[in-house]
Formats: structure tokens, sequence, C-alpha cells
């Protein structure tokens, strides 16, 4: 068979993995022609591709980010995008496409499946909110980039009796905040799905740093929302793609604290610094299991599906079902975590 593979919106670690893993298996086991386009959709659109071979991807199981290169264009964004997807896939005889992706990047995958285009899906996404799967790679190494930046912010706030706020990533769920959050010890978490009272949060300060000399660190997701009329922040802005312009919350969330509290209050960003370098091992081995399960699944022409961990097995669900709802972060993971709130 010929298969094309490309990583779509953000990067993340483990993408070459999969890579690695649908070459690997694609070439050797069934003799596969592996197709790599530049740049996701794009790349497809304008039939601009790599070969791909194991000598090729040697080296690349450690690597962060995609040696492909991803974009967050989509051919539903042109009106002859779908016809111009259509048109690669009869010039280059691919019998199917393998698309790495989170939430937009396989939607599209789904809509494609509708209009006859042969395509498996790949869940990719360090927020860990693509339903049907319990987990995706990009989110244990995530989680540990901000769990280390906790452990080592707690010393310095330890030094000097401040409060350390710190923005982790989470558009719309908070997994990485509350993961980061229970397992860097946190004195508070805020999270999208949960809004948060800011008169709640420096009560709680205030009470935990009357007690004595004590560091606290507020662990906060990009995407945290204050109750109405509990604290001001501005309107939400968006980009060409219509998501949310995120990123600074924490520096609202800091300025109250240190107004209403009267402790000297920091703030720590971690931005991109989470999807960057090299994956952990967990994501390593997580990434080559969703490699070797796409492969098998063009293999056996199941269109329309993505492979998916439940159980810690893989399996293959429909992408309609995969991309119906975000996972949010689930009430018994969010009651663990308050029990350690100040």
């Amino acid at each position: 068979m010929r298969v094309g593979i490309l990583t779509g919106g953000g990067d993340c670690p483990g993408l070459n993995a999969v890579i690695r893993a649908v070459v690997r298996k694609g070439e050797r086991h069934f003799g596969d022609d592996l197709l790599g386009y530049r740049d996701g959709w794009r790349g497809v659109m304008e039939d601009d591709f790599m070969i791909l071979d194991v000598e090729s991807l040697r080296g690349t199981l450690p690597r962060g980010g995609t040696i492909l290169g991803t974009s967050r264009v989509q051919p539903y964004m042109f009106d002859d995008g779908v016809a111009k997807v259509h048109q690669t896939i009869a010039d280059q005889k691919l019998d199917g496409l393998v698309a790495i992706g989170g939430e937009g990047t396989l939607s599209c995958a789904n809509e494609l499946f509708r209009d006859g285009v042969p395509v498996v899906g790949v869940p990719k996404t360090i927020d860990n909110d693509i339903g049907a799967t319990e987990r995706t790679f990009g989110f244990d190494t995530a989680v540990s980039i901000a769990t280390d930046a906790i452990d080592r912010l707690h010393t310095t706030a330890e030094s000097h009796n401040r409060v350390m706020v710190v923005e982790v990533m989470g558009r719309h769920v908070g997994h990485i905040a509350t993961w980061a959050g229970l397992a860097g010890g946190a004195t508070v978490t805020l999270i999208p799905e949960e809004p948060f009272d800011i008169g709640e949060v420096c009560d709680s300060l205030s009470r935990r740093h009357e007690k004595g000399r004590y560091a606290s660190i507020v662990v906060v997701a990009e995407g945290a929302k204050p109750l109405e009329g509990t604290l001001e922040i501005a309107a939400d802005e968006y980009d060409q793609f219509g998501h949310i312009r995120l990123g600074g919350i924490a520096n609202r969330v800091a300025a109250e604290i240190e107004v209403r509290t009267g402790y000297e209050t920091r703030v720590t960003i971690l931005g991109h610094v989470q999807r960057g370098g090299s994956p952990t091992a967990f994501d390593r081995v997580l990434s080559s299991r969703f490699g070797i399960a796409a492969i098998d699944a063009v293999h056996d022409r199941a269109f329309g599906e993505m492979v998916a961990l439940q159980a810690n097995q893989i399996v293959r669900v429909p992408l309609a079902e995969a991309i119906a709802d975000l996972k949010p972060v689930s009430d018994e993971m969010w009651q663990t975590a308050k029990e350690f709130f100040a």
C-alpha cells in the first residue's frame, strides 16, 4: 500500500515517535511506501511530501516536535481544498492517510472521511482533552515539565515568603493544571471547568501565611475563568483560526492576590516550554503503540476511525465519537486535588 502521514495543529512531544512506528511496521512488515506530508493538511492539498523510510527516521524517537512540520490550515478553509486533497490521493495513488492531531485536525479528518477520503486518526494533544481515549501522548511530558517547574519555584518562594502563580497550558480543560498541581504540592489550582472566586483564593492564602512562614504556589490553567462579578478580566480575543488567544490570566490573578493579601506575588508563565524537548518514556511508548495500531487500521481499511487507549489497551473508535465532546477533568480527580488545597 501507499500511505500518507501528516501532523496537524500544535506541536507535541511524541509526534516523531508515532511517525517512526507507522513507518517501521509499514515498511518492514507490510512492504508499504510511506509519504510524509509537510505542514499538515496544507502539504496534502499542495502534494508537498517527503519519502519516509526506516533509515530516514533513525534517531527521531527521543526528538521533540515533528520532522514533518505542522500548521492549522485545513481544506475546508478553501473552496477547492477538498478537491485538492482528492487530487493528491489520486496523483500519488494513496491507499490511506494517517492524520495525527488534536480536536481541529481530527474534526477535519472526520469531515474528509465523510467526503470519501480514506483516513485514520491518531489523537495528539498535551491538554489530554480528546474524548474516547484515556490518554493522549504529550500530556505526560507536559505534566512532568510543569511539575519540575513547580518544585523549583517552591524553594525560591520559601526563601522570600512569597506567593508564586504558575500558568500552565489548558485552553478548555485543566488536566495539566490538576495533575501538575497535585504532583507539585500546589496550594490552590484553578481550572477552566471550575470558575473561581478570587476572594476565596485570597482568603485561603492569607489563612495559610498567617500560620507562619509559608510559601504558596497557585497553579492556573491558561483558560481558567473567574466567577462572574468576582474579577474583571479582558474580553476574549480570537486568532484567524477561531481559537481564543490565551495566556496572561496568571498576571491578573497575581496582581489581585498581592493587593488583597499584601504578600509579594510573582508570576511564571510556562507557555510553550511545555511543548518542547524530548518526550517522557511513557509518551514514547504510547506514541509507538498508537503508530503501530494506526498502520494496522489502514491495512484493515478501518477508515473513519481513531486509535485510542482504553483500560491500557489500544482500541479503535469512530472519529465522530472521539471529537463529539472535549474530555473534562473528572469529578474524582478534581475532588482528590481539592483535598490538598489550603
